[in-house]
């Protein structure tokens, strides 16, 4: 019997399994870079406890495993900004990073108003790139972060959720 996965918010039981997933996630993206000091490798317990409590963090679960997170939260001039997408190697290429970006962008249209969402990756990662651009973003800056890292930064309106079926 299969089970499917289900996004859901995240509890502050799921801290180590996002905290675990993340730095999983993100040894390609510092492989790519070769920066094994990259932010989500370093990120501690409390650090994300704190966004836990300040964000919307939801997680993709698989039975009782966490195969996927992501993060938003409106700024102040009404932009909803997403990071942290990360979903477990195994589970790629299945559609999770869709629906994981599409359940934040709702959640934060939820809580409004948006006007725009916005979100960032490194220059060399095509996959993220791929993915936002078939989600509807698009490319709005490119500035260097570092020597060997460009930061794309890709943005695409807000629109109202789709109805869900009960």
């Amino acid at each position: 019997m299969g089970m499917s996965v289900i996004i859901s918010a995240a509890t502050e039981q799921d801290t180590e399994q996002i905290l675990k997933l993340q730095y999983l996630g993100y040894q390609s993206e510092a492989e790519l870079y070769g920066d094994w000091s990259i932010e989500p490798l370093t990120q501690t317990l409390e650090s994300l406890r704190t966004e836990l409590a300040e964000r919307h963090v939801l997680v993709a679960r698989l039975g009782d495993e966490v195969v996927g997170t992501v993060r938003g939260w409106i700024d102040a001039d009404g932009v909803g900004r997403i990071n942290r997408l990360v979903v477990h190697p195994r589970m790629q290429h299945h559609g999770l990073g869709g629906r994981l970006l599409r359940a934040v962008e709702d959640r934060l249209l939820a809580q409004g108003p948006v006007r725009a969402f916005q979100l960032a990756t490194g220059h060399r990662n095509l996959g993220n790139l791929r993915l936002y651009t078939a989600q509807g973003y698009r490319q709005s800056e490119v500035r260097q972060a570092a020597p060997g890292l460009s930061l794309v930064t890709l943005e695409k309106p807000a629109t109202q959720p789709l109805a869900t079926a009960v």
